[in-house]
């Protein structure tokens, strides 16, 4: 992955067999995409024989877990990167935030169903939810600012993230299939985010 992702994996050396194993699955998955990645096709990335990687991953599952976790820290330091450039509460710093997650979504589109599929519930489970849950806070805590800023005190701003998170999961899923073009042909993302967000915040502050 490019964009806070490990290095190009030239070949394993220097001992570091199980970065260079990840590192090579990553760049096979965003090659090819999930479907039929194969341990032994690591291995080969990494010039190593088919059965090293079983030292460090139990299986093609495992491995596949670790590149996950790699890819919700490159989404995670992306999320943190554009927060540190506005000011708290500020709906500018909201609207980025959307449009980091779904510029993020539509560059790495292959990483997509390894994310938010089932080997991302999977990472979940086996106890690294602070990966994909620490951008979801970081929205969480910018949109509570926003609600101290404009006097909103009724509302929970993990309840309000989740919303927001939907609405750009969403146009960020529609955007990667090629779904948005069926409806709005040339459209805008960022746009739509923005104007979206809007809409949002703004009936937040009528209510």
């Amino acid at each position: 992955m490019n964009n806070s992702a490990p290095a190009k994996c030239s070949s394993y050396h220097h001992g570091d067999l199980h970065q260079a194993l990840i590192i090579a699955a990553a760049e096979l998955i965003e090659e090819r995409g999930l479907t039929g990645f194969a341990m032994i096709d690591a291995a080969r990335r990494a010039g190593v024989s088919s059965g090293a990687p079983y030292r460090h991953f139990k299986d093609k599952e495992a491995l596949l877990e670790a590149v996950c976790q790699v890819a919700f820290m490159a989404l995670t330091e992306q999320i943190n990167a554009t927060i540190s450039k506005f000011e708290p509460g500020s709906a500018a710093s909201i609207i980025a935030l959307g449009q980091t997650y779904v510029h993020f979504v539509t560059s790495h589109p292959q990483f997509y169903d390894l994310m938010w599929g089932e080997h991302g519930l999977r990472d979940l489970e086996s106890g690294h939810a602070d990966l994909r849950a620490s951008s979801f806070y970081t929205l969480a805590n910018a949109v509570g600012s926003w609600c101290q800023r404009k006097g909103i005190e009724d509302k929970d701003p993990e309840d309000l993230a989740v919303k927001l998170w939907a609405l750009g999961h969403g146009i960020g899923g529609l955007a990667l299939y090629n779904h948005l073009d069926k409806f709005m042909p040339a459209a805008d993302v960022n746009q739509l985010i923005e104007t979206s967000t809007h809409t949002f915040l703004e009936g937040l502050s009528r209510n």
